[in-house]
């Protein structure tokens, strides 16, 4: 069976977005993110419950802002684009930055 993970984005009182997860098939505490890292690594963990069949459903909570939002997804957009240049073996990320996990970006001291 497929889990499904709600995914809201919040804003705290000083600003700043964060992302809430809550596994609907429990009756757990929400798993709190401050970062799409954190937020990557937390699906992933959860998913490993239903064997990675899941489905996430995203909304934003009342006082987020457009802004927030866009600020999330291009995190999101960013960290895909990053984590399919180390896939694929590439020597650069998207953004121009060495990919670290390719040993020929590291010169023989």
């Amino acid at each position: 069976m497929a889990g499904i993970i709600e995914s809201v984005i919040k804003t705290s009182p000083f600003g700043r977005w964060y992302i809430e997860l809550t596994d609907t098939m429990k009756d757990e505490e929400p798993i709190i993110c401050v970062d799409v890292y954190e937020y990557a690594d937390k699906i992933e963990e959860m998913g490993k419950e239903y064997d990675g069949d899941i489905e996430v459903i995203w909304s934003s909570d009342e006082g987020v802002t457009p802004e927030q939002i866009n600020e999330v997804r291009m995190q999101m957009n960013a960290y895909e684009a990053e984590q399919e240049a180390i896939r694929n073996g590439e020597s650069h990320l998207a953004d121009g930055t060495p990919n670290f996990n390719d040993p020929a970006n590291y010169e023989d001291a």
